[in-house]
């Protein structure tokens, strides 16, 4: 009998703050004639790394690396501010909201949990690393393609929040939508 692989990921808890500004910045595209889906305001996180169909038996194992990870790390601060879109506005395919501010510990915790994720078997990254909250998503093809340079164009009051966790999540793909379970919390900075 195979084992049943779930979809994970691992990331940051961000401020309920984000839900204002997402829902602020949904208006500048509700009457867009594309086709666009937005993330549920409960489902807003941070990705630190997207682990794909995970093993349940891994499950344990990768609790143990992020709480090693975790904890080698104290608590940091960002700021969300921005927005922007992967890969082009001509053409965008996800709509996301920045983060700045003390990036390197960030930018270190990354690091950590890819190199604890690799020799575990999940593939690295191909691409660099690039920090943000994804708010949208559009696929192709459609009829239009959004106009999002009111979007792009949007400001908002940057929102400053701490970095104390990092979560582990499964992500379930049902015809309502998607479910998110948390599979675990790690807070950072606590010792072992």
């Amino acid at each position: 009998m195979s084992e049943r692989l779930i979809r994970t990921f691992i990331s940051i808890p961000i401020p309920k703050d984000v839900r204002s500004k997402k829902n602020m910045l949904y208006s500048t595209l509700e009457d867009s004639p594309s086709n666009i889906n937005w993330v549920k305001n409960e489902h807003l996180h941070l990705t630190i790394k997207f682990l794909g169909n995970t093993p349940e038996s891994l499950f344990d194992e990768i609790k143990t690396e992020l709480v090693q990870v975790a904890s080698s790390i104290r608590p940091f601060d960002l700021c969300i501010d921005k927005t922007g879109c992967f890969p082009l506005p001509e053409r965008p395919r996800v709509l996301w909201l920045g983060i700045s501010g003390h990036i390197s510990p960030l930018q270190n915790l990354f690091v950590n949990i890819e190199k604890k994720m690799e020799n575990m078997g999940f593939a690295p990254e191909r691409e660099e690393y690039f920090p943000h909250i994804t708010l949208a998503r559009v696929k192709y093809p459609q009829k239009f393609t959004p106009d999002i340079s009111t979007f792009l164009k949007s400001s908002y009051d940057p929102i400053d929040f701490t970095v104390d966790r990092v979560q582990f999540l499964s992500s379930e793909l049902l015809p309502s939508g998607t479910l998110y379970t948390l599979l675990g919390s790690f807070p950072l900075g606590e010792t072992l």
